[in-house]
């Protein structure tokens, strides 16, 4: 009898466990984040390499403190890629990365497609957002936006274990 009871406990305890790391990892660590007109969806200029607002409308996002690349944000505007292609500095090698299913505005499989087929262009929003982290906004043909955060050379390499090397900034002292 106290063997099946403390199984029946383990059980109990793994299970609770995992439901609360599920939900600690889908919901518990996000919020949303409120809009910012002018500031919110910016684009760096392939002359100035300043960032630069567009307009859009719409804007949905969401983020958490618990890692630099959980950001996500859906928005519209009535610019397309090839107006943005002539003033913007373009993303190399955009790879989104997924949202909580949640989220309903951000489907990460479908704009990897669209940027595979061409029907979605992106662009550099801001570099080093955080430490090695850069934004990239991604305009599909329709209008349509999605950002997120995504490792640049300096933040694969220092957060591997490589060494940065001197092509990178210092890193903040935390």
């Amino acid at each position: 009898m106290t063997g099946k009871l403390l199984a029946i406990i383990l059980v109990v305890c793994a299970v609770t466990a995992g439901v609360g790391m599920y939900y600690l990892q889908v919901y518990g660590f996000y919020y949303e984040v409120e809009s910012k007109p002018g500031e919110d969806v910016v684009l760096l200029s392939a002359t100035t390499e300043q960032a630069e607002p567009i307009e859009y409308s719409r804007f949905q996002a969401i983020d958490a403190d618990s890692s630099p690349i959980r950001f996500r944000a859906c928005f519209e505007t009535d610019l397309r890629p090839d107006q943005l292609a002539e003033a913007f500095m373009p993303a190399e090698k955009p790879e989104p990365l997924t949202a909580p299913g949640w989220f309903d505005c951000y489907d990460a499989v479908s704009l990897a497609d669209a940027l595979k087929s061409g029907k979605a262009s992106a662009f550099i929003g801001t570099k080093n957002i955080h430490y090695g982290v850069d934004r990239i906004v991604a305009v599909t043909e329709d209008g349509k936006g999605y950002i997120w955060h995504s490792l640049n050379n300096c933040g694969e390499k220092a957060y591997d274990g490589t060494v940065v090397g001197e092509e990178c900034p210092p890193r903040p002292q935390n």
